[in-house]
């Protein structure tokens, strides 16, 4: 074992405890993947991350991202709060081109199992943001498939008023339910849902005017995350990757303006922000990362 730098990370929040924990092991050379998956079980949160020197001439690092019982080949708040991490430490963006005339700095390029994902800085407010990976697959859910998430979650197929593959990695199922209020008091039945994942979008506002936000509030939509856990059905507090993939699927079906924050993490004391906006052919998904611990780690 060596002394190697640590970051735990809060993510998708500028207020600390209040997003998704995310642990950095800031050095993950000559550790296997069995050593990174015990470690990230022994942390006991959603996910675990490790940076290791890029393998591909473009990249600016490479992180491996392990959830508990398997490596994810991506994940969203994983990737803002790795990247929060390196720059930290003094990570800097190549200057050479990253391609289509772009000056590269003005990104930082990730390497992980998904491929390269492109991160960007905004220096008015210190966000970063990832640009959203294609989806894996897209298009409506099969009436199966919506019937039984129906009855999982408690409601009425009538209330399920869109749906669709939200896969970028995870396996998402996304339904948009009527409103934020129903979204809010959900209470899944593990046994009807057992093995899917799936997300549940609820704007805020009148039905129709998906969008709108109500007087004061400044977040459109409520987002919940639900997936199988060891004691019935888990939750997550705030997901980058299921927030990319409902932003293609809301703004391409016109459900969703092309910039818009959704809160995610109320039913649990959260008070995650996730900012997305489209901007050309790119949906970016952006929030704040705070540290909340940093030191060493013997691994």
């Amino acid at each position: 074992m060596k002394q190697r730098a640590f970051k735990q990370v809060d993510v998708f929040t500028a207020r600390p405890y209040y997003g998704n924990p995310l642990a950095v092991v800031l050095d993950g050379s000559s550790l296997s993947t069995e050593e990174m998956q015990h470690f990230t079980n022994w942390t006991n949160l959603s996910e675990c991350t490790f940076l290791l020197p890029p393998t591909q001439a473009c990249a600016d690092y490479k992180v491996r991202i392990f959830c508990p019982g398997r490596e994810l080949p991506f994940a969203g708040h994983p990737t803002l709060g790795t990247c929060h991490a390196w720059l930290q430490i003094g990570g800097t963006p190549q200057a050479s081109s990253a391609g289509g005339g772009e000056p590269q700095n003005e990104f930082i390029i990730q390497e992980c199992g998904i491929g390269l994902v492109k991160i960007k800085r905004d220096a008015a407010n210190g966000r970063l943001a990832f640009a959203a990976p294609p989806l894996l697959k897209s298009g409506a859910l099969d009436e199966a498939d919506v019937a039984l998430i129906a009855r999982g979650l408690g409601v009425a197929r009538s209330d399920i008023v869109a749906h669709a593959w939200c896969d970028n990695g995870p396996n998402w199922r996304g339904v948009m339910l009527k409103s934020a209020e129903q979204v809010l008091a959900l209470k899944p039945d593990a046994a009807i849902l057992a093995g899917l994942d799936i997300g549940v979008v609820g704007p805020r506002g009148k039905v129709g005017v998906v969008g709108a936000q109500a007087a004061g509030d400044e977040t459109q939509f409520e987002v919940r995350a639900f997936f199988p856990g060891n004691n019935g059905m888990a939750e997550d507090p705030v997901t980058g990757s299921l927030n990319a993939a409902i932003a293609q699927w809301l703004i391409g079906a016109g459900l969703a303006p092309t910039s818009y924050v959704a809160a995610q993490g109320t039913a649990l004391a959260r008070a995650g922000r996730v900012h997305v906006e489209q901007t050309g052919a790119d949906i970016w998904i952006g929030g704040a990362s705070v540290t909340c611990v940093d030191g060493t780690v013997s691994l």
